[in-house]
């Protein structure tokens, strides 16, 4: 295997990574752009792989594979941190005994996040260092360092990426997998049981290792000085170093693959030689602060955005004005977001806009059900806030207040963290309305499995839970299922339910229409002449529906699922089920 290059997505590359590493266990929750990592670790039979309930679970579960002794990962997404940063802060009081990475994948750009936060800041309170690769090679020998950086300065670390380099793809180099002997465990209070008096000392040790770590900085091979031409210079770090190379390929560069701790010894050599240094990162100037805070004279954020993903043209505009090495982005005909032909969440938003009920959304695709035709999604924070938010309004405004709202939520979201925002409901006595969009997948993210699905990450038969049980569980008396293409008796249980002083979870059923093995043997078709232009059928923002003309509706054959929801609405007759 030595010596054999391939071309890898980063996301793929991180996995080899772990997989050369020796790595035996990785725990994780899908989330873009961080979900492949675990797709591709999955394949190798030497590392047990397999998604937790939600991000926190995974650190955990890597935690306790760490303390015992082996090498581990967790990987998540960047607002999965928060769900993890409780284990993590203390993760890093208490050290590993086998090295632990955890992956985390910042979206700069928003492309699938509700938010652009830095993980640099995160880690930086947590007093955790951070790797940040620039290309799939990279992140792939950046995870095999971390490994050893983690047992050598006894810490978790944190390989930081984004978008555009997890789903970038560039030349690897192979290696063969090292079989790394697992470490003996050994009983210490001290340093794992995180009581008062045993925090006490291991602060001390975090505050100690850190300032290691940062002088030994300076000579770390991940941190890389390139002095060329002295008049201009950059520290930079990730994706930004290529746009850096390709537009001042002549320009002197400290390239920092440790991104925190920073060696101020590296800093104070590279801006002593250069005449003028930008520091140029993508989001927040967490290098820039760093540095500035030092002493030295750089320019930064004053330059460069904090908003969004940088580019080589952004750079070159910054730098030298709009000329002729600058390609304006063509403008590309717009494609607002919609859910696809067929989609269930589309029938369930019907039903709503139809009562004009708003919902408390959450985070999945379902979001989509705040744009036009459909809109009833009113709000989206973070997993799990649907419901606790329906149960702050009814505290806050009455029960009268939230008649026309509901809680909407996918099966994996609940799972994730919406159960807890569950028990709180029926802990203090709700009355609100649950609604629990059970697609059979993790939609968002590609199509991934859950603990309700009956297959593990491996593709393994294992025990599914049921979402109606586990709500009865948990003390709801009132849990209802039905067909979310049942319009007619859905229209009547949401009716029912926020009119009514119980607390009601409806979980709407019907699976995903992307989703491998579905099979539509129906299609709908238009019957122009029985057609009455009312519109109805355009309601429901189908894209495989449109108007002609003439007024009258078409269908499209190529992408209709024959869901059959838009002949549910026509009153005339005029969209017909037929056979493939």
């Amino acid at each position: 295997m030595a010596d054999k290059k391939t071309i890898m997505l980063g996301n793929e590359a991180i996995a080899r990574g772990a997989f050369e590493a020796g790595v035996k266990l990785s725990s994780a929750y899908p989330g873009t752009p961080s979900t492949e990592i675990s797709e591709y670790l999955a394949k190798y039979e030497e590392v047990y792989t397999e998604w937790a309930p939600n991000e926190k679970v995974a650190a955990e579960v890597a935690i306790g594979a760490s303390i015992s002794g082996v090498r581990s990962l967790a990987c998540m997404k960047h607002v999965g941190l928060n769900v993890a940063s409780d284990p993590l802060y203390t993760f890093s009081y208490t050290g590993v005994n086998g090295g632990s990475v955890f992956v985390v994948a910042d979206d700069p750009g928003l492309a699938s996040s509700q938010n652009e936060q830095d993980t640099r800041m995160i880690a930086r309170a947590a007093h955790v260092p951070v790797l940040e690769p620039s290309d799939s090679q990279e992140a792939k020998d950046f995870v095999k360092l971390g490994y050893e950086l983690s047992e050598k300065y006894d810490t978790p670390v944190i390989l930081r990426t984004t978008t555009k380099l997890a789903h970038s793809q560039s030349s690897v180099e192979l290696c063969d997998r090292v079989e790394v002997s697992d470490k003996e465990y050994a009983r210490n209070v001290a340093k794992y049981v995180m009581m008062p008096a045993s925090a006490i000392g291991r602060h001390l040790v975090v505050e100690e290792r850190e300032a290691r770590l940062a002088e030994d900085a300076a000579t770390l091979s991940a941190n890389k000085m390139e002095i060329n031409d002295t008049k201009i210079g950059f520290i930079t770090c990730g994706i930004a170093y290529q746009y850096v190379k390709e537009v001042c390929p002549n320009a002197s560069v400290l390239k920092l693959g440790l991104v925190n701790p920073i060696s101020k010894k590296l800093v104070a050599d590279f801006v002593n030689q250069v005449e003028t240094v930008y520091v140029f990162e993508e989001l927040e100037p967490v290098i820039e602060e760093q540095v500035r805070a030092w002493g030295f004279d750089v320019k930064g954020k004053e330059c460069f955005t904090r908003q969004g993903e940088y580019s080589a043209n952004m750079l070159r505009r910054v730098l030298f004005g709009a000329d002729e090495a600058v390609f304006d982005k063509l403008e590309a005909p717009n494609r607002p977001p919609i859910l696809c032909p067929g989609c269930p969440h589309r029938s369930v938003f019907s039903v709503l806009n139809k009562l004009k009920i708003h919902a408390s959304g959450d985070i999945g695709c379902y979001t989509l059900g705040a744009v036009a035709p459909l809109g009833v999604i009113d709000t989206t924070i973070c997993m799990g806030a649907s419901i606790s938010a329906l149960h702050g309004m009814e505290k806050a405004r009455g029960k009268e207040y939230i008649k026309n709202w509901v809680a909407v939520i996918g099966d994996s979201t609940f799972l994730h963290t919406g159960i807890n925002s569950l028990i709180n409901m029926v802990y203090n006595k709700s009355t609100g309305t649950v609604m629990i969009l059970d697609n059979r997948t993790t939609g968002m993210t590609g199509h991934q499995d859950h603990a309700a699905t009956g297959k593990t990450l491996k593709g393994e038969e294992t025990y599914a839970i049921d979402l109606a049980a586990l709500c009865k569980a948990v003390g709801v008396q009132n849990v209802i299922e039905v067909n979310a293409f049942d319009v007619v008796t859905l229209e009547k249980i949401i009716k029912e339910s926020v009119a009514s002083d119980t607390l009601t979870v409806i979980i709407t059923k019907a699976p995903c229409v992307l989703l491998k093995g579905q099979k539509f043997p129906n299609k709908c078709e238009a019957d122009a002449d029985a057609c009455k232009k009312c519109g109805m059928c355009l309601k429901i923002g189908c894209p495989a529906i449109t108007k002609r003309p003439d007024g009258k509706i078409s269908i499209d054959a190529t992408m209709c699922n024959g869901c059959g929801l838009c002949k549910s609405y026509c009153k005339f007759n005029a969209i017909k089920t037929v056979e493939r």
